[in-house]
């Protein structure tokens, strides 16, 4: 084994070796809207499922020069947001709105994808998407670094309604059939995954 400390690597070096061994991850690509009214879309990949009891998720939105990205900020304002899964034939368009723009623009501008109204909340979400969860701000933890300085902004959305196309769920089991969402997982770096062969282990009683 190489034993690497972690005390002795850069945060660069660090991240870098938690992106590629933690794999692979969902992507939540989430639509904000921000106080002056413009819609922000962007993929995040440390996202997951954190409770059995409450529809809930986890989003961690890396700052960058200690600055809240815009839907860290959008949330923290408005606190609502449409989480969509990603399937295999909006990747390209995922991978679009990444890139980094001024608050006053929209991520929408990058990509011809349409919006849908919420039911329950007030930011819109993507119609094309197979999987939308409409969220609201359920708790938000500030992950400081040793010195206090925030340096992550974590989220904790609770689902108010869920949407999946009928291609999608079998609604007398609320079967969610994940070949047919043909997700996108993050690796590192630019590298991207879908699904491949599944197997079945039953838990032990």
């Amino acid at each position: 084994m190489i034993n690497l400390p972690a005390n002795k690597l850069s945060p660069r070096e660090q991240y870098k070796l938690l992106s590629g061994s933690i794999i692979p991850r969902p992507i939540a690509w989430i639509t904000t809207q921000s106080t002056t009214g413009v819609i922000n879309l962007a993929p995040f990949s440390f996202t997951t499922g954190i409770s059995n009891q409450l529809p809930l998720l986890s989003v961690s939105i890396l700052r960058e020069g200690q600055q809240p990205k815009d839907t860290a900020a959008n949330l923290l304002a408005r606190r609502e947001a449409v989480v969509h899964m990603v399937s295999i034939d909006l990747a390209k368009a995922m991978n679009q709105t990444a890139a980094s723009l001024p608050p006053d623009l929209s991520e929408l501008n990058l990509i011809d994808l349409p919006l849908v109204a919420s039911t329950e909340i007030q930011v819109p979400g993507l119609q094309a998407t197979l999987v939308r969860f409409e969220t609201q701000l359920y708790q938000y933890v500030p992950i400081r670094d040793r010195t206090g300085v925030i340096i992550t902004d974590l989220f904790i959305l609770e689902i108010r309604q869920f949407h999946f196309a009928d291609t999608v769920l079998d609604l007398p089991s609320l079967h969610v059939n994940s070949a047919a969402l043909d997700p996108v997982a993050r690796l590192a770096g630019p590298t991207y995954a879908k699904l491949g062969q599944t197997f079945t282990l039953r838990r032990p009683k």
